[in-house]
C-alpha cells in the first residue's frame, strides 16, 4: 500500500485529504511542521507522493522541496495553492521542484487523481474508465439517449452533476458517437495550471489568451472538454467567451459543471453569455443516492475489474454489505462507491465481502450533499428522499438524515406526510 505524506497547517483539511486518501487504498501520514515532515520523509517507502501546502507551521513547500533535494531524496511532491498565482506556481515547479499543484477550493475533485499519476509501485486504485459504466436505473437511461441525440448534433453542451458523478465519461462518449471522433478531443482542468498566465506588456495579450487559443488550435474539427467550467475565473470566462463569439473556432465545447454553477449565474458570478453559449443543451446526473438501483452493477463492475487487474477471483457482496451501501448518503457518488468496494475487497480475507468489511469514511466536505438537515427550506424534499430510499423505514431514514426517530415524526407532522 503506497503511502502519502500530507503537511498542511490546517486540521480539517489534513483529515478530509486523509479520509479521500484511505478510501482510495493509500496510507496517509499527516503533519502540520517542518520538523514532523522531515521525520517522516526520512521513513517513506520507495514510491510514496508529498503533498504539501505552499506555506505550513515553520515551513514552505520550497524548503521542503529544497532539502529534500539537499539531503538526497526524491519523492514526488504535489503542491496546494490556495490561489493559482502564476509566479508561485514557476518557483514551486522550477529545477525539478514541486511534479503538480492541486486548487485547494477543488481538491476532493484533484488529490486521488494527481496522487495516482505518480505513486509508484504497488497502486491498489482503479481510475474511473472512460467508457461508461453499466447500470440499470432508468435515469441513467434517460442520460444514454441524450447522449446518443447530442452526439448526433454539433452543438456544445453541459453536463452537471456532483462530485464524482461521471461527468468526463459522458463527456467522452458524447465525443466518441460523435462525427468529431476522428479528430482530436482536448481535456482541460478549469481549475488546474494549465490556464494559468502573465499578462505580456510587450504584444498586449494576456498569456491565459495565447494558452487558451492554443487549445482551439490543436483541437481544430475536434473537441475540448472544460472540466469544472464553474472554477473558471472571470479573467478566464471572458476570455472564453471573446474566442467563442469572435474567432469562431471550429471546436465543439463540452463542459463539466457542479450544480452550483446555475447559482453562479444567477448571482452573476459566472457570465450569463457565457454560459448559454456553452449550454445550448445539457445533461443532469442524478447523485448516486437517488438511484440506488445502480449500486449493485457499479460495485460488481468494480470488483471484476480490480479481480482482472491482480489475476483473482471476482469477490461478492453479501446481503448486509448490499444493505450497507444502499443506505450510504454517497457525498463522493460513484468515484467513493468505487474506493470504498475497492478497499474493502483489497482488505477482505474471504471471497465474500460483508458489511463489517467496507469502511465508510467519517471525513467528508461540509458541503449540501448529504440528507443532513440544514437549510428549512429543502427539510421536506430531503425527508421525502430519505423516506423513499428507506423504503418507508423510519428508523433508516432518521438515520440518513441524522436525527433521531422522535424528531422525524415531529417534522413528518409538520409537513404533512404520512
Amino acid at each position: 500500500m503506497n503511502k502519502v505524506l500530507i503537511v498542511d497547517a490546517s486540521e480539517s483539511d489534513r483529515r478530509l485529504m486523509a479520509g479521500l486518501l484511505v478510501k482510495s487504498g493509500y496510507e496517509p501520514i499527516a503533519v502540520e511542521a517542518m520538523e514532523a515532515a522531515k521525520e517522516e520523509v526520512a521513513k517513506l517507502p520507495p514510491g510514496a507522493v508529498i503533498v504539501v501546502a505552499m506555506k505550513f507551521v515553520r515551513g514552505t513547500a520550497q524548503e521542503l522541496i529544497n532539502w529534500q533535494k539537499t539531503e538526497g531524496y526524491g519523492f514526488p511532491v504535489v503542491a496546494i495553492m490556495d490561489n493559482l498565482n502564476p509566479l508561485d506556481i514557476a518557483d514551486v515547479m522550477k529545477d525539478g521542484g514541486a511534479v503538480n499543484i492541486i486548487q485547494r477550493p477543488a481538491m476532493d475533485k484533484q488529490l486521488v487523481e494527481t496522487v495516482g499519476r505518480y505513486a509508484r509501485p504497488g497502486r491498489t486504485m482503479l481510475l474511473l474508465p472512460d467508457e461508461l459504466i453499466p447500470r440499470q436505473s432508468e435515469a441513467f437511461a434517460v442520460i444514454e439517449r441524450a447522449i446518443r441525440n447530442i452526439a448526433a448534433t454539433d452543438v456544445n453542451a453541459v453536463i452537471f452533476g456532483e462530485c464524482g458523478s461521471g461527468k468526463e465519461q459522458i463527456a467522452k462518449e458524447i465525443y466518441r458517437l460523435s462525427s468529431r471522433s476522428q479528430k482530436p478531443c482536448t481535456v482541460i482542468e478549469a481549475g488546474g495550471a494549465a490556464l494559468v498566465g502573465n499578462h505580456d506588456p510587450a504584444n498586449l495579450r494576456s498569456e491565459v489568451l495565447n494558452r487558451m487559443e492554443g487549445y482551439f488550435k490543436k483541437a481544430d474539427g475536434g473537441t475540448i472538454i472544460i472540466k469544472n467550467v464553474q472554477l473558471l475565473n472571470f479573467e478566464k470566462q471572458s476570455v472564453l467567451l471573446h474566442i467563442l463569439e469572435n474567432e469562431h473556432p471550429n471546436v465543439r465545447v463540452i463542459c463539466t459543471a457542479d450544480p452550483e454553477l446555475r447559482r453562479m449565474v444567477s448571482e452573476k458570478t459566472f457570465r450569463p453569455n457565457l454560459f448559454y453559449t456553452l449550454r445550448p443543451v445539457d445533461i443532469t446526473v442524478p447523485p448516486l443516492r437517488e438511484v440506488t438501483e445502480d449500486i449493485v452493477p457499479l460495485s460488481d463492475y468494480f470488483l471484476t475489474r480490480f479481480a482482472h487487474s491482480r489475476e483473482q477471483h471476482r469477490k461478492k457482496l453479501d446481503a448486509s454489505a448490499v444493505k450497507a451501501l444502499k443506505l450510504h448518503p454517497w457525498p463522493g457518488n460513484v468515484r467513493e462507491l468505487k474506493d470504498t468496494v475497492l478497499y474493502a475487497a483489497f482488505h477482505s480475507k474471504t471471497d465474500v465481502i460483508s458489511a463489517a468489511d467496507l469502511n465508510f469514511s467519517q471525513s467528508e466536505p461540509d458541503a449540501d450533499n448529504g440528507y443532513e438537515l440544514q437549510d428549512p427550506a429543502v427539510e421536506k424534499a430531503k425527508i421525502i428522499a430519505a423516506l423513499k430510499q428507506a423504503n418507508g423505514n423510519k428508523t433508516m431514514a432518521a438515520k440518513l438524515l441524522k436525527i433521531d426517530r422522535s424528531t422525524l415524526y415531529v417534522k413528518m407532522r409538520q409537513y404533512e406526510l404520512t
